[in-house]
């Protein structure tokens, strides 16, 4: 096994992902390199109530499509304040379906910035689940980070709600940093790394 499905359609998910991938000894192929053309139907995947749910959902899925060992994540912030939303509705929380991409990032954001005003508590962690699946196994595991959601966006890197988000490890949001600074403390990070490590090394 070296090909791995990469389940997403995120390009930002794909920047993070692939390097972090091949310096484990694995092929990242995304969706459309596989020829998986979207379909109206990938929008119901992700229709359970946890990420580990959602990410389980995504991978069997697509690996009946392809027949290639495939690896999905949902992941998403929960912001203390907020009684733990937006969580696993995170890419959807503004209700903007006919956004796309960094005008979606933009949306979510701006709706994060109004729900929380002007208040105090601002603590948030960021959640990400991810699995694998293939013809022998399947494997779920979470990654976790916490951090503080600044007052206005700060950096022009990663995605999401990455500039708001500023990581209690690192000091700085995740748009500040580099790709490897966020990769080493990132929930999506430690996720993926938890299911590199179960799958062992590269057969």
């Amino acid at each position: 096994m070296t090909r791995l499905l990469v389940a997403t359609r995120s390009a930002g998910k794909l920047r993070e992902l692939a390097p972090l991938l091949r310096a484990a000894g694995y092929t990242p192929i995304d969706l459309e390199t596989a020829g998986i053309a979207e379909a109206p139907a990938e929008e119901a995947i992700e229709g359970h109530d946890t990420f580990e749910a959602n990410a389980l959902a995504k991978a069997r899925h697509f690996f009946a499509l392809s027949g290639i060992p495939t690896l999905a994540d949902d992941s998403g912030l929960c912001v203390d304040a907020l009684g733990g939303r937006p969580g696993v509705h995170s890419k959807r929380w503004s209700g903007r379906p006919d956004l796309r991409g960094q005008a979606l990032d933009d949306a979510n954001n701006a709706l994060l910035l109004a729900s929380l005003g002007d208040g105090e508590g601002r603590g948030a962690g960021y959640v990400c689940a991810a699995a694998f699946v293939d013809e022998e196994r399947e494997l779920v595991r979470r990654g976790e980070t916490r951090g503080q959601i600044e007052r206005a966006p700060r950096g022009a890197g990663g995605f999401g709600y990455d500039p708001l988000f500023r990581s209690d490890e690192l000091g700085r949001t995740f748009a500040e940093v580099t790709r490897e600074e966020k990769a080493a403390v990132s929930h999506r990070g430690r996720a993926v790394q938890a299911i590199l490590d179960a799958l062992g090394p590269r057969r």
